[in-house]
C-alpha cells in the first residue's frame, strides 16, 4: 500500500462526507438524533474532521491544529457552512500531512501514542481511513433515517480514486 493510495482514499471519503452534508434538506436535520442514535451527522462531521486534523494534519503536516475531542461531541447547531469549511480544511491538511511522508515512514512507529499503544504508521493510517469510512456510512444512514431519502448521494465512487 502506498502513501498516495491512502491519501486518495482519505480525500475521497472526506469529499463524500461533504456531499452527504449537502444532501440534507436543512441544517436542523443535521443535528437530529432519533431514538437509538447517539450521534447526529453534525456531531460525526465534527468528530471526523477533528480526528483527521489531529492525527494527520497536526501529526505530520505540522498545521498547529489543537484538538478538542470533548467539543466534537458536545457542540451543537454548528452552521452547515462552517462544517463544510472544516471538511475543506481537513482535506488540505491530509494533502500537507501525507506529502511529508516517505515510504520508509510507513513501517516506522507512528509518532503519537494511540489508546496507550504504539503502532506502525502505515497500520495506524489504515485504521484512520477505515474509521472515516465507518462513520461516513453512519452519516449516510442517518441522512436516510432523518430525511426519508432512499438514494445514495453517489459520492464514494471508485472512479474518484482514479483522478488522484
Amino acid at each position: 500500500m502506498t502513501i498516495e493510495f491512502l491519501k486518495r482514499i482519505l480525500v475521497r471519503d472526506l469529499a463524500a462526507l461533504r456531499e452527504e452534508l449537502r444532501a440534507y434538506p436543512d441544517e436542523r436535520a443535521l443535528w437530529v438524533c432519533p431514538e437509538g442514535i447517539v450521534n447526529s451527522a453534525g456531531t460525526l462531521v465534527l468528530h471526523l474532521t477533528g480526528n483527521v486534523q489531529h492525527f494527520i494534519g497536526a501529526g505530520f503536516g505540522k498545521t498547529g491544529y489543537v484538538r478538542d475531542r470533548a467539543a466534537e461531541f458536545a457542540d451543537r447547531n454548528v452552521p452547515r457552512a462552517e462544517l463544510e469549511g472544516r471538511i475543506g480544511e481537513t482535506i488540505e491538511a491530509v494533502g500537507r500531512g501525507m506529502e511529508r511522508l516517505g515510504h520508509g515512514d510507513m513501517e516506522a512507529e507512528y509518532p503519537l501514542e494511540v489508546a496507550g499503544q504504539r503502532l506502525p504508521t502505515g497500520l495506524f493510517l489504515t485504521h484512520l481511513a477505515t474509521h472515516l469510512a465507518y462513520h461516513l456510512g453512519q452519516v449516510d444512514y442517518h441522512r436516510r433515517v432523518v430525511t426519508g431519502q432512499v438514494n445514495a448521494v453517489g459520492a464514494q465512487s471508485i472512479v474518484a480514486l482514479l483522478g488522484g
